[in-house]
């Protein structure tokens, strides 16, 4: 075969080889460009610089974290990681491996030990607590969906949403109480006390706060801040106030209630007594939404795994992310925070890990996520 025929014939082999783990070898191009005097290399991070092995492991020996579905960070140095317990290790992994289940496989496929659901980490990724006394409540089912604080709550109360157990879970800040219960173990229903697979949970600032529910009720409810049931809206279809998994939620400065409709491909707003405004449309995938202070949305996409930063009228203004199990690679971005520093987290459902990104010295500012809604000072003891 001539010489030029055997070159296109291995270009194109290397060119079908596309999955996950045949990027493994490639160095990080994560900080490659500008005069760094470095050739090459791709933007995989857009603004951000990947913090290498965060967090710290702290899996029992011989297991590592499964399936990541939260991230909250309340300050640079105290970050609470979300994890739907560890998976055990394979005899063999490859030699490539970088530390998450990704790298073998979805995250979410096998059946985990629910163990180290909620913990803490500081800056470094070091562990400092973790709240191994109510593993327990997760128990029966896959390992809680989301974590959340109420920015306007001077408790820091921290609340946590478990779709197959049908619950959510307020607890104090330090983890010691539980504080409240909604819903009831395992049983699932359409009326005001039960749930039917919630997701995602707003609040607006007097309190009053919203939840989706969820993967099977396909509605929204909304609560006043004691938590007294005040009025629910939605139903399972493609129109208008319908819903195909609605899995997040989030509020803007005029009460506007922001829905990822997410089978559905869209995000859909409300008011807050649930009148129907507008659908913004061609969102492949919304798994969570994030209102920041500088009045944009931003949007985890779980298919084309990108961030996406939206004007609140509805006008895509950026986005980044690349599609990978290898480091700075995202698969499967379930929910994610950003610190009062600009740091950036996110938790992957799919390749089973949570990664830290900093901001580029030099990024674009506008690039970049915004901060959330500044949270109120801790109440005095």
């Amino acid at each position: 075969m001539p010489r030029s025929l055997l070159t296109m014939a291995a270009v194109l082999a290397l060119s079908l080889r596309s999955d996950p783990l045949s990027l493994q070898t490639l160095p990080s191009t994560t900080g490659v460009g500008g005069d760094s005097g470095v050739h090459g290399g791709e933007d995989e991070t857009g603004p951000y610089h990947l913090v290498d092995k965060w967090p710290q492991p702290f899996a029992r020996p011989g297991y590592i974290w499964g399936s990541q579905g939260g991230v909250f960070a309340e300050s640079p140095d105290r970050i609470f990681l979300l994890g739907r317990g560890e998976l055990k290790l394979p005899g063999r992994v490859p030699g490539e491996f970088a530390g998450a289940w990704g790298m073998l496989g979805s995250a979410i496929d096998p059946t985990p030990e629910l163990r180290n659901c909620v913990a803490i980490v500081d800056g470094s990724g070091k562990l400092i607590e973790s709240w191994t006394q109510w593993d327990h409540l997760f128990q029966g089912g896959r390992g809680p969906h989301s974590i959340h604080i109420n920015p306007y709550d001077p408790e820091r109360n921290v609340w946590v949403v478990d779709d197959w157990r049908q619950q959510i879970f307020v607890f104090s800040n330090d983890g010691k109480r539980l504080v409240r219960t909604f819903g009831e173990a395992g049983v699932e229903g359409t009326d005001e006390k039960h749930f039917g697979r919630p997701t995602g949970i707003a609040w607006l600032p007097d309190g009053t706060f919203f939840v989706t529910d969820g993967y099977t009720n396909a509605r929204v409810l909304k609560f006043d801040k004691n938590g007294t049931f005040l009025a629910a809206w939605g139903s399972r279809g493609t129109g208008p106030g319908q819903f195909q998994v609605p899995h997040a939620v989030a509020v803007d400065r005029t009460r506007r209630v922001f829905v990822a409709d997410r089978s559905n491909h869209r995000i859909q707003i409300f008011d807050e007594n649930g009148k129907f405004i507008l659908t913004w449309r061609s969102i492949r995938s919304p798994e969570f939404l994030m209102m920041t202070v500088d009045n944009h949305v931003w949007v985890a996409d779980g298919v084309t795994n990108k961030f996406l930063k939206y004007s609140l009228n509805g006008a895509l203004q950026s986005s980044w992310g690349t599609y990978g199990t290898f480091p700075g690679g995202i698969w499967g971005v379930h929910q994610f925070s950003v610190d009062s520093d600009g740091n950036l987290y996110a938790a992957e459902a799919l390749g089973g890990r949570t990664q830290k990104f900093q901001p580029k010295i030099d990024a674009d500012s506008s690039k970049l996520i915004g901060l959330p809604v500044q949270r109120m000072p801790t109440k005095a003891n």
